[in-house]
């Protein structure tokens, strides 16, 4: 995945987070939803009936587009969740 984060910007602590067995890289005070968009993850979840492919829509924690299983919990928005180091998320496949 590529990294769109804009470089001339400071950032705080790096930390590591897990997406679907992945590590990616954040940063302390990014929001979850942030670093996978940063990571290049277009596709949060999948409908529950349709199986088609979600991304997030209001990243500010109203619609629920962006909702990820986080260390086991499912359906944790990931707009209004900051990343922890370790923190294990798992996407829809």
């Amino acid at each position: 995945m590529d990294n769109l984060r804009i470089p001339s910007i400071k950032r705080k602590e790096k930390v590591r987070i897990l997406v679907n067995g992945q590590v990616i890289e954040a940063y302390t005070g990014e929001t979850v939803l942030a670093a996978l968009l940063a990571a290049g993850y277009k596709i949060i979840k999948k409908n529950p009936v349709s199986r088609e492919p979600r991304g997030a829509l209001c990243g500010m924690g109203v619609c629920f587009e962006c909702t990820v299983t986080i260390d086991g919990v499912p359906n944790i928005r990931a707009c209004v969740t900051e990343v922890q180091e370790g923190m294990k998320v798992e996407l829809d496949d």
